[in-house]
């Protein structure tokens, strides 16, 4: 198999990568340089309610596979929000995934809201902070929130499937071991369970509240839990059916108890306003479509957000953000949860189980994926486009953008004209501050940022904890690179370049 995509690493100056845009037919603007603070438009400050946060950087949550099995933080834990808290950043959003019951989490090692939470999750923050301090003197203008979840379909608290849905769906109910007919139904989620789970949700915040968090994540995106519920168009009962306001009454109601709880507690949603069908690698390796036994494109359940054509891209023609993203019930929702309380949005898309190429664009799948089936500079673009329609339509919200580590060299380029120019109010780096802590801090410093460093989404992030291993970034953190699960993740990788016979082979 060959590649069709040039790496983003290949171009040399933020010109070329104009070029590729164009080439694309893709509207992205790039600036040629990024202005230090305190000038420059990512160090401006920023006001969500009656709080200043310092820049215009944010860092975004990630889902950790390395807490103890009791969901209790371990020193790796420790040091991944040490370093959040170096990073420069002033919005830390969520930290990472952290699920409000032990059965929700979505593999064994993540943290989950337990009988000593409160402790742990003060002492997180208090690292975070007094890290953020020590190297950036103040902490008066950081924001940190604690991102709250439920795994759903996903929820692997003992390492095996153990879902819990919000629906039926022929193709994804499949792959976790769902039976087929009424005998699955038991999966889904009756609706007095989930007023039991909006009982968790709401405890759980206050615990962040009590910890000292400025926000909490109401985790809304990627297939889990809520994210299914805002899709469930024929589900019946209280939580689902036509109405959007039906399948929003989890989530509105939610924050809007959250909020009158704690009043003190701002609250922020993490949305994947589109979606595409589940994906899966065909027979040369690339992603394609994946339909239920003799259902096709017709036959595929409704989901939440954009809907896109079902044609996959062709060597010159790749799906672009020419083929409209329908925004306008994400755009309707985000209007019900400003009303019930929330100031915050962060945009995602789809779900990194079943479509990642959407979700996260990288040029290097995870071991359980795909080639990617378009030009991942396509799918940056896309998830940009639809960040600036929501922050048009909502002024009053602080929308923080997402799905721009695959940009690499020239996030800030891009990021500077997409806060300047009011596609977003902050832009967000996850899995790039595994790689990289301090980009931002450089980045406001006007200095060349580390090459060395920079997250080329070589995807072992996700490779390594879904074979077993702990989360790092083990090809440019030295920390892991020493690590014994190195050579394990090798092995992995060796076999998969062996199933899959990439030309490219190893990077």
């Amino acid at each position: 198999m060959s590649r069709r995509y040039p790496q983003v690493k290949t171009m040399g100056s933020p010109a070329e990568l104009r070029h590729r845009l164009g080439e694309l037919g893709l509207d992205l603007p790039v600036d040629d340089d990024v202005e230090a603070a305190p000038d420059g438009a990512l160090a401006q400050p920023l006001v969500i309610g009656d709080r200043t946060v310092g820049n215009r950087l944010a860092v975004l949550p990630m889902e950790g596979w390395d807490a103890t099995t009791e969901g209790r933080p371990t020193d790796l834990v420790r040091r991944r929000w040490r370093r959040f808290g170096e990073s420069g950043a002033k919005l830390i959003w969520g930290g990472e995934a952290v699920a409000v019951r032990p059965d929700g989490r979505a593999n064994p090692n993540q943290l989950a809201i337990g009988p000593r939470s409160g402790e742990d999750l003060a002492e997180l923050r208090g690292a975070l902070v007094g890290a953020h301090e020590a190297v950036h003197g103040t902490s008066d203008d950081l924001l940190v929130g604690l991102q709250l979840t439920h795994s759903g379909r996903w929820s692997r608290p003992e390492g095996t499937p153990a879902p819990r849905t919000a629906r039926r769906h022929p193709v994804l109910d499949a792959r976790v071991g769902i039976a087929d007919g009424a005998g699955g139904d038991a999966s889904v989620l009756g609706d007095d369970e989930l007023d039991e789970l909006a009982g968790a949700y709401v405890a759980a915040a206050e615990v962040a509240a009590t910890a000292g968090f400025g926000f909490v994540d109401v985790k809304a995106c990627h297939g889990y839990l809520l994210h299914e519920l805002l899709g469930g168009y024929e589900r019946s009962g209280r939580y689902g059916g036509p109405a959007l306001e039906d399948r929003a009454r989890f989530l509105v109601e939610v924050i809007a108890e959250i909020r009158r709880r704690c009043p003190d507690l701002a609250v922020g949603v993490r949305l994947s306003v589109y979606d595409v069908a589940p994906y899966r690698a065909g027979a040369d390796g690339v992603g394609e479509p994946e339909w239920s036994a003799g259902a096709g494109p017709a036959g595929e359940p409704a989901r939440f957000g954009g809907r896109f054509p079902w044609r996959t891209a062709g060597a010159d023609q790749p799906v672009g953000v020419d083929e409209p993203v329908d925004v306008d019930e994400p755009t309707r929702l985000v209007g019900l949860l400003a009303e019930a309380g929330a100031s915050l949005l962060c945009v995602s898309a789809g779900s990194p189980y079943y479509n990642p190429h959407i979700q996260r664009p990288a040029y290097f799948p995870p071991s359980d994926g795909y080639q990617p089936p378009e030009d991942p500079l396509v799918g940056v673009a896309r998830m940009q486009h639809a960040t600036r329609a929501l922050a048009e339509a909502h002024p009053e919200v602080g929308v923080v953008g997402s799905g721009l580590s695959y940009l690499q060299d020239w996030f800030g380029h891009v990021a500077q004209p997409l806060v300047a120019d009011g596609w977003m109010a902050a832009a967000g780096l996850g899995r790039m501050v595994l790689s990289y802590p301090r980009l931002p801090a450089d980045l406001l410093a006007g200095g060349e940022v580390d090459r060395r460093a920079i997250c080329r989404t070589f995807s072992d992030c996700t490779t390594a904890p879904r074979n077993g291993m702990v989360s790092g970034c083990y090809p440019l953190d030295a920390f892991y690179k020493d690590r014994p699960e190195r050579l394990d993740l090798a092995a992995v990788k060796k076999r998969q370049r062996q199933a899959t016979r990439p030309e490219d082979g190893d990077r």
